[in-house]
């Protein structure tokens, strides 16, 4: 059962890492099919998965597929899916620049490029909690009813999208805005567009 979301979950897991996206056994990913979660394994690696490596469990978080232990952080994702009725598909990735970004406790606000003003306004920052703990979830999950993207300090990052390519696509479009923003410090820090500036590409979406 559930082999094209199984085949979905191996080809982005894939991709994520070949953009080093997702290094050795850190991260997760999942996707919703009715009452059910397909969510990669615990301790597997997203960027060599095969279908043995994910699991199928239901919203209490039971495993009713799979011989292996699902996700640590399954109760995120679960929160995630109650919260957000347009998504239907996680990743969780502990990408280097958004990663770096998240370890110095930097929510990403600063309006430096018209893309992601359009596409998340801005990325905010969750406390720190133990990865897989009721905390992280508490910590994280207040920020889903608004946000797609969610930084978790000293983590990593969570994108929730329609499908599995926009989940994937929100975090490498994030990441490389966390890499401009750490480069262009470095360069001496990146002009910050105007209010009126902000005000003209909100005006788009109409």
């Amino acid at each position: 059962m559930f082999d094209f979301e199984k085949d979905e979950i191996i080809k982005f897991g894939k991709i994520a890492g070949d953009r080093g996206l997702t290094p050795g056994i850190s991260g997760n990913i999942s996707v919703r099919s009715g009452d059910y979660i397909i969510i990669t394994s615990s301790g597997s690696a997203s960027s060599f998965l095969d279908k043995e490596d994910i699991c199928v469990i239901d919203f209490e978080g039971n495993v009713v597929e799979g011989s292996k232990k699902a996700s640590s952080e399954k109760f995120l994702h679960i929160d995630f899916y109650n919260k957000r009725s347009d998504v239907n598909a996680i990743c969780h990735f502990h990408c280097p620049y958004l990663t770096a970004v998240a370890a110095c406790g930097m929510p990403l606000t600063d309006n430096i490029l018209p893309e992601i003003v359009f596409m998340f306004d801005n990325i905010p920052l969750a406390q720190y909690a133990l990865p897989g703990s009721s905390d992280l979830v508490n910590n994280t999950a207040k920020y889903f009813a608004d946000y797609k993207v969610v930084l978790m300090q000293n983590h990593g990052v969570i994108s929730g999208g329609i499908d599995l390519k926009e989940a994937y696509l929100n975090i490498e479009l994030c990441e490389a805005y966390a890499k401009t923003l750490v480069l262009s410090k470095i360069l001496g820090g990146a002009k910050i567009l105007s209010d009126a500036q902000v005000e003209e590409i909100y005006s788009l979406k109409n």
